[in-house]
């Protein structure tokens, strides 16, 4: 098997001034946030409005976490904050064992160079007035250092691997589908060879028909490059084809990871059984029983006391009301934010 592109990157640029950084060794955290909080002013003027409220979570090396939850949740909110794209208002964010959530200048853009991402929206990310090569090779040039006549063998072998050609470097987005553009946004992520990538609704933009292509590219990426990625998407369906573990957000907050199949086969949290009830079933009496949420999402500027669910909540109880559930570990590999979770497999409380 011939080697990927990412060789050929560090290869380029190497006479550049930031080599790639070496792979952490499989099955350890590659990024790890703790009390993560990002804030925003409120409307008006009035108040902060906290879109992450103390996370804590790590992600392995070679895995796809998917990240799930209603919209206004915060997951995008993470995965730019993981990025640096987004300041936190306090906590840390540790890759590689490098505390990266103070850097910046220099030390920030190189770190940059190891983590990337895929947008939503395959044509609003690409500047329309640049061509496909250029766009491709802007991270190469700018993170690793890369001349033009370096980043110009990396570009093409990109293309070719997602499946327009070489040739495609040429022209420019509009002259692309939508699906093809979005190829274009993987090439450009992957063009500094990066370690950790985020993939924020990289599909929900797309027909169905179109969805399952760039799934499996990602897939495939993800494999042979021995990626890790944060998969951000508010269709299960897509997260339990693609994701090893699942992580569930509600109003700035994680409250539950599981590996992909127990997740699947029993969520411990009530939301997180709520957001599943919601996903038809192909198997024959494999349809869950709809449990629909009352109200709406809380106001993330006037958040209720205790814990953050309880007011569409079930079972909510008295402790529920006065005290915030931790985050704890229920079952090896299994975290839930629930005072009593739900017994995995059932819908009766623990």
């Amino acid at each position: 098997m011939t080697s990927p592109p990412a060789a050929s990157a560090s290869a380029t640029a190497a006479s550049g001034p930031t080599p790639p950084t070496p792979p952490a060794p499989r099955g350890t955290p590659l990024i790890r946030a703790e009390k993560l909080r990002v804030e925003y002013r409120g409307r008006s003027g009035g108040g902060r409005v906290r879109a992450l409220r103390d996370v804590d979570l790590e992600i392995l090396e070679g895995e796809t976490l998917g990240l799930v939850g209603e919209s206004g949740c915060g997951k995008s909110t993470l995965g730019r904050a993981l990025l640096r794209v987004i300041e936190p208002a306090s906590g840390t964010i540790d890759f590689l064992g490098l505390n990266i959530t103070r850097l910046r200048g220099t030390r920030l853009r190189r770190t940059r160079a190891d983590l990337q991402m895929v947008f939503q929206d395959p044509f609003g990310s690409l500047n329309p007035r640049r061509r496909i090569a250029d766009i491709v090779a802007e991270p190469l040039r700018r993170a690793r250092g890369a001349s033009r006549a370096e980043a110009g063998p990396v570009v093409a072998e990109l293309l070719d691997q997602v499946g327009l050609g070489a040739e495609a470097g040429r022209r420019k987005p509009h002259e692309f589908s939508g699906g093809q553009r979005q190829r274009i946004g993987i090439a450009r992520a992957l063009a500094s060879s990066p370690k950790f990538v985020v993939a924020d609704e990289a599909v929900s933009a797309l027909d169905v028909s179109i969805q399952a292509q760039i799934l499996n590219l990602l897939s495939d990426m993800v494999r042979e490059r021995g990626l890790t990625m944060l998969f951000i998407s508010h269709d299960l369906g897509v997260v339990r084809h693609i994701a090893d573990r699942v992580a569930v957000m509600y109003l700035g907050q994680i409250i539950e990871v599981a590996s992909r199949d127990d997740f699947f086969s029993g969520p411990a949290h009530p939301y997180s059984e709520a957001l599943l009830s919601s996903v038809p079933s192909l198997r024959p009496g494999g349809r869950r029983e709809r449990r629909v949420l009352e109200g709406e999402l809380p106001d993330p500027a006037n958040p209720p006391e205790g814990c953050l669910f309880r007011t569409r909540c079930p079972f909510a109880e008295d402790q529920c009301r006065t005290r915030m559930p931790e985050l704890r570990t229920i079952a090896p590999g299994r975290t839930v934010r629930c005072h009593l979770p739900l017994v995995p497999g059932s819908t009766e409380k623990g």
